[in-house]
């Protein structure tokens, strides 16, 4: 895919070329400038007349007219280089894959050191491009009959740079891995449901486990039945469909010490059971097992780059339907940890499979916990759809957290946990716990809960139910899922422990 060498020479072929111009350049410099000679004084031209933008994110091509070798040259907007961040970096990229493939272009160049600036070396350069060339060229297979027209895709691309070698594409592989696994996620979540079972994503699992070296353990209904995991069968109650609790363990370390147990639910498509959902409602459930796509997009990644780290991953997978047998409003159920829970909302059955997932991560030896969940409805009406909803017992661990969705540029917004919400989750005349206490702070009556779970092991709650899927295209992505909190779950696996250090 990606080809690295020193020195950028205009007599090489290409079908294009990408350069990143500030908005202080409009005088032409490097590679730019021996084009602008090539093409006798134009680029300069082009620039003061502002048919070449040096704008944030605006891509102007120019044709070299058989004046170059560079078939094409497509210039990337940066505007303001004080103003440049990784993340509006990777942005900008996107946009300029997305210009490049649309021109059903198979490979290009890109000349990395125009996007450097002072406080963003080569290799950064490099992650972003990687990142974002995987995040913006993805595209899910849909089931629409294609006509017989061979698709063109980006097949190779040559990266120019004066900087080291190795270390550029050590971080062009990096960003790419993480794209790679962030469009994993985005497939999964994208799959209909009866594409999708918890059976399949078993299978899934197993073969990622198998791939990457993971000890693999997948839990059937007669396994979670001796072990009391009745949360989670509760939810499976009325389905055809078996339950399955995924495992996969990934070991960096020699010993198993400091792991870091990373929670996703696994809901493969959730009609609420009999609180059942509006029809306007239940459309897009498919997308429920969004925390467990996240889970397993970060282990993809950490898979493929085999940090120092120790990770359990776990996934209570089910659906949740509709039967005679199905669990009901009023049944009293009793998780894998022995404490009882009054169901007052069967589409709260997300954190009924969450509590017996958080119980089997820490039975595996989790010293830390995060869990992912498209949980509640709640969340999108408090923070929108671009936040996500975060909530903590430990201060330490979620500062941890905070940083790797910072640098991942995924943002996360904190709720509280106070005395008042625990003690409305545990109010109930029959049992230890109650699953759904009212509309209220809904979103954080839902982490609470969980939280009962977790119990003094430092975790931190992320509900994505807003930031799982999009309505609408964007520069490092189509519609649809958006494989969120894998770089940020996968980031924190890299860097755990060193803001404490």
């Amino acid at each position: 895919m990606f080809t690295v060498e020193n020195e950028v020479k205009v007599q090489n072929k290409h079908e294009a070329v990408l350069i990143g111009l500030f908005s202080k350049n409009q005088k032409t410099t490097g590679l730019t400038q021996e084009l602008d000679t090539l093409l006798d004084g134009q680029i300069t031209e082009l620039l003061k007349e502002g048919d070449i933008s040096t704008k944030q994110n605006i891509v102007s091509k120019v044709h070299t007219l058989g004046k170059s070798p560079f078939k094409r040259v497509y210039f990337l907007g940066l505007g303001k280089e004080n103003k440049q961040s990784f993340e509006s970096l990777r942005e900008a990229f996107g946009k300029a894959v997305k210009t490049i493939a649309e021109a059903r272009i198979e490979s290009f160049a890109i000349e990395i050191d125009s996007f450097v600036t002072e406080g963003i070396e080569a290799a950064d350069v490099a992650h972003a491009f990687g990142e974002a060339f995987a995040l913006s060229a993805y595209q899910f297979a849909d089931y629409k009959q294609k006509p017989n027209e061979p698709e063109k895709k980006i097949e190779k691309i040559v990266v120019y740079t004066q900087a080291d070698l190795d270390e550029v594409e050590a971080s062009l592989a990096v960003g790419y891995a993480y794209g790679k696994g962030t469009n994993s996620a985005r497939t999964l979540v994208n799959l209909p449901g009866n594409m999708l079972t918890a059976t399949d994503l078993a299978s899934y699992a197993a073969e990622l486990g198998n791939k990457y070296g993971f000890e693999v353990e997948i839990l059937e209904k007669e396994d979670m039945e001796k072990l009391g995991m009745g949360a989670l069968l509760a939810v499976n109650k009325g389905s055809v469909e078996p339950p399955k609790m995924i495992v996969l363990k990934y070991q960096g370390k020699e010993n198993w010490e400091d792991v870091i147990g990373l929670v996703g639910k696994g809901i493969t498509f959730d009609t609420g059971g009999y609180s059942i959902k509006p029809k306007d409602g239940i459309v897009g459930m498919k997308s429920d097992m969004g925390g467990a796509a996240a889970v397993l997009g970060a282990m993809e990644v950490i898979g493929e780059l085999r940090p120092e780290k120790n990770v359990v991953a776990v996934i209570p997978s089910t659906d949740n339907m509709i039967s005679g047998e199905a669990f009901k409003p009023d049944d009293v159920v009793t998780s894998m940890n022995g404490k009882t829970i009054e169901i007052l909302n069967t589409d709260a059955e997300g954190r009924l499979a969450l509590a017996d997932g958080i119980t089997y991560a820490k039975f595996h030896g989790a010293s830390y916990l995060v869990d992912v969940a498209t949980l509640t409805g709640g969340v999108i009406v408090a923070l929108g759809n671009d936040i996500t909803g975060a909530m903590t017992n430990n201060e330490l661990f979620f500062e941890e957290v905070l940083e790797a969705s910072l640098e991942a540029g995924e943002p996360i917004w904190r709720l509280p946990i106070t005395e008042n919400h625990k003690k409305r989750v545990r109010k109930s005349l029959v049992a230890d716990l109650n699953n759904s206490p009212g509309r209220d702070g809904h979103a954080i009556f839902a982490g609470t809960f969980i939280g009962e779970f977790a119990e003094n092991t430092p975790w931190v709650h992320l509900d994505i139910a807003g930031t799982a899927t999009t309505t609408s295209a964007h520069n490092l992505g189509p519609a649809g899922a958006t494989g969120v909190m894998v770089r940020t779950l996968a980031t924190l696996v890299e860097r755990f422990g060193e803001t404490n250090e």
